[in-house]
């Protein structure tokens, strides 16, 4: 089923009709599907490809090896290509595969040196995203690593895992495009009653112990994958989501599922905010790379994202726990340290990044998302027309 899987990244989600260039991110493990990738984008009459190609197992020997200043210096890291492809206005494909574990032995501060240097080094990329002026879509590849972490022991581990993915991403449908578009009208009827109520707070509450509060800013707008001009951001994509008053978050929120960042893990951790800003933390895993993930910038200890996703979706109901951002947050209503989305504002689009900070859209560098969804979470809405219970035994119910 590679090949419908492809047709769907090229067609649907990235959406082929303003650029002739593509860039493409991956993990050398996934090198035979890039190239079957690169063919079909050549029969499309794409005449510009360029590739970011890592190897988790250099990484983890260069961060294992280097000091911090040097992974800042050091060209492997070093992200400017982006930049040469986001000037050009090129399609971007972020094609993700994971290694569970093999960062546990390297310094959270190293992790997150990588990764802020893979940030600054691409600042025109990350403006051109977040402003959706370039089409761009993160999706995952299965590898056998990954898959053995899933399915311990089993020899048809990686077909299981290939399996799930192709479900979850509808590529066993007869045709993938249509199941998409489908589901994305679904979806939008669930965002244009959100965007009807004018929510002024949300209430989260489960039994885990999360009792946040989050304000919304004046003129915010709830989206979905559907309201996405240049294609499919993500696949798969199941949320709905806007972006909170970065100001003002109060309360204690507890983690739902495992949160992957650099390769480094982090689970069994709280956040508490007051004012929008963390004031206390802690984690039984990954503690200090999670401080890093706070003190990043500036900006980056408040929210930018609250996403609502329902606990009886195609992912969760796998029961399985990927251990990657991209499905997860699928599976489980999450929030966001760091950047705010542009587009959660109305009439934004020309809005410098003081000004949407000024309306409460949070700017930062970074954007990590964190999964707080539960069988059992119940969100109120406060709005201008009272109290309105939108979340029920962890599901939509509006």
């Amino acid at each position: 089923m590679d090949d419908k899987y492809i047709e769907l990244l090229l067609k649907k989600c990235l959406n082929f009709t303003k650029s002739k260039s593509l860039f493409i991110s991956y993990d050398r493990i996934n090198k035979d599907f890039v190239n079957k990738l690169i063919m079909k984008a050549k029969d499309m009459g794409v005449t510009d490809i360029a590739c970011d190609e890592e190897d988790i197992n250099i990484t983890h020997s260069k961060l294992k090896e280097l000091s911090l200043a040097d992974i800042e210096n050091d060209p492997y890291f070093n992200k400017e290509k982006w930049n040469e492809y986001a000037l050009k206005n090129a399609n971007f494909l972020m094609l993700e595969t994971e290694f569970p574990h093999i960062m546990d032995d390297i310094d959270s501060l190293k992790i997150e040196k990588a990764k802020n240097v893979n940030r600054k080094t691409r600042e025109i990329f990350r403006e051109k995203e977040t402003s959706n002026e370039i089409p761009w879509c993160i999706a995952a590849l299965p590898n056998e690593i990954w898959a053995q972490e899933l399915f311990k022991d089993d020899p048809k581990a990686f077909q299981k895992l290939e399996n799930i993915i192709y479900k979850i991403c509808m590529i066993d449908t007869p045709n993938p495009i249509e199941s998409w578009n489908n589901y994305l009208k679904e979806a939008q009827v669930i965002v244009n009653k959100l965007n009807s109520m004018e929510i002024n707070s949300l209430h989260y509450t489960n039994s885990l112990g999360t009792d946040l509060i989050v304000t919304m800013p004046k003129n915010h707008i709830w989206v979905s994958a559907a309201n996405d001009k240049n294609g499919l951001v993500n696949m798969p994509s199941y949320e709905i989501f806007s972006s909170p008053n970065y100001l003002k978050t109060s309360g204690i929120v507890y983690n739902s599922r495992p949160l992957m960042y650099g390769g480094g893990i982090i689970d069994d951790f709280y956040i508490e905010f007051v004012d929008g800003k963390v004031i206390n933390f802690d984690a039984q895993q990954g503690k200090e790379l999670l401080q890093e993930i706070i003190n990043s910038d500036e900006y980056s200890c408040y929210l930018g994202e609250i996403a609502l996703v329902n606990n009886n979706s195609p992912i969760s109901n796998t029961n399985i726990v990927f251990k990657t951002t991209l499905f997860d947050e699928n599976a489980s209503c999450h929030l966001a340290l760091g950047d705010g989305f542009r587009e959660c504002l109305k009439n934004s689009e020309k809005m410098s990044k003081d000004e949407l900070l000024s309306h409460g859209i949070n700017q930062s560098k970074n954007h990590v998302d964190f999964m707080i969804g539960t069988p059992d979470l119940e969100i109120e809405a406060t709005t201008n027309k009272g109290k309105i219970k939108i979340f029920s035994n962890g599901n939509f119910c509006i």
